[in-house]
C-alpha cells in the first residue's frame, strides 16, 4: 500500500473518531471511560500520520 493512501486512510479513520466523540460529548448518558479511550485513539492516529508523513518527506 502506498504511503499516501495509508495516511489517506488513517486521517479517514481520525475523522471517523472524531464524529464518536462528538455524539459522545453531547450524549446525556457520557462514558467518561469510552471518551478518553477515543481520545487516545485519535492522538495514537495523529502521532503515526504525523511520523509517516515525516518519513516521506525524508524519501
Amino acid at each position: 500500500m502506498p504511503v499516501d493512501s495509508h495516511i489517506h486512510s488513517l486521517e479517514q479513520r481520525h475523522q471517523e473518531l472524531e464524529g464518536k466523540l462528538e455524539i459522545l460529548q453531547t450524549s446525556p448518558s457520557v462514558n467518561d471511560c469510552e471518551i478518553t479511550d477515543l481520545k487516545r485513539q485519535k492522538l495514537l492516529l495523529k502521532d503515526r500520520i504525523e511520523q509517516l508523513r515525516a518519513e516521506f518527506a525524508l524519501s
